[in-house]
């Protein structure tokens, strides 16, 4: 449903913003929508079965915006899915995939168009995404993989925004909060895989597009401030450990190579003994060790809420487990949030 139109032969472009139990974010997120001067877009929310009256009051301080109810929650790809399909359907020449914890600038559209114009074999295109707490602290702009952590790195993260990172160039990957397609990816190459639920899928989404023959483009005009990892309940929350643990062992099996597999699953595995076994070694033959300490030491690795979504991530990948992660996890999360506020 188009928010604005003009006489102007502008491309339709349809915007999908996706909510789950976000009522706040999504109507800030909103907000700063209707205030792009691009003319010719419409926006379509799609809802993850929420609960909080997200939907109620979207209808009611939005009218002319489109909702989609999923009923329940398919996660980051699979909610997005049922409008990108909606949104193939129609007119759009491009379709703008954003988080509702993000606010934009007014000329984000015009920026992206203007950036396909000059780049006609991009196919996905991604702005630059400053700290919504640190209007100036860049987060993302560009991505790249990086070889000593082998996992996707951001490019400019914590850095302050002097122009540093001003020029249109093509990047390895396109960050998921605000995601600009040609539709003619999808097409191509198929919607956001459902296995990875939240995080990952569009690093995964990128490395197909790329083989496919399309270009990522960062595009530092179109400017957008996030409020990173608000899914997750924080960056290093133990929710966000158990998908990046899980989804980058997924990514590299649907992605890359037998070689950068191995090395891959043998850093996986380095991970595991640093987080269970290495902080509680003490040399027996040492005057100072005690093996009840050490067993006491050993058990706290083990109880250790991130620790625990690190493995439970490593194993669910091993058994097949895609999808939502499982309610302990969210249990971890919870125990670990509650334990953070607690600290002075």
């Amino acid at each position: 449903m188009a928010i604005n139109k003009s006489k102007a032969q502008q491309q339709y472009i349809e915007i999908v913003v996706l909510n789950w139990n976000g009522k706040k974010d999504t109507l800030e997120c909103l907000d700063s929508l209707i205030k792009i001067n691009y003319k010719n877009f419409g926006i379509t929310v799609a809802d993850n079965g929420s609960t909080d009256g997200s939907v109620d009051i979207i209808r009611k301080d939005f009218p002319a915006i489109n909702i989609i109810e999923n009923g329940s929650n398919l996660g980051f790809a699979g909610g997005n899915n049922k409008a990108i399909e909606l949104a193939l359907k129609s007119d759009a020449k491009f379709i703008l995939l954003l988080n509702n914890d993000t606010v934009v600038s007014p000329n984000i559209l015009s920026a992206f168009v203007q950036a396909s114009e000059q780049k006609p074999d991009g196919g996905i295109f991604g702005g630059k995404i400053y700290h919504y707490t640190e209007k100036n602290k860049i987060w993302y702009a560009g991505g790249y993989w990086d070889k000593k952590s082998l996992y996707f790195s951001e490019r400019g993260a914590g850095q302050i925004d002097v122009g540093q990172f001003d020029h249109l160039v093509e990047t390895e990957w396109v960050i998921g909060c605000a995601m600009f397609i040609r539709p003619e990816v999808f097409k191509k190459i198929g919607l956001l895989e459902h296995k990875f639920f939240l995080n990952n899928e569009e690093i995964d989404f990128c490395s197909r597009a790329r083989r496919s023959g399309f270009s990522c483009i960062y595009v530092p005009d179109a400017k957008v401030w996030h409020k990173i990892s608000v899914s997750f309940g924080g960056e290093d929350s133990p929710m966000k450990i158990y998908f990046c643990a899980r989804n980058r062992l997924l990514w590299a099996y649907r992605n890359a190579g037998f070689v950068l597999n191995l090395r891959i699953y043998a850093d996986t595995f380095l991970v595991l003994i640093q987080r269970f076994i290495i902080p509680s070694f003490k040399n027996p033959l040492s005057h100072d060790f005690h093996f009840k300490k050490w067993l006491w030491s050993l058990k706290e690795n083990f109880l250790d809420p991130c620790n625990r979504a690190y493995f439970y991530g490593v194993r669910d990948y091993c058994l097949g487990h895609f999808g939502n992660c499982p309610e302990k996890i969210r249990d971890f999360t919870n125990v670990w949030s509650k334990k953070r506020k607690a600290r002075p």
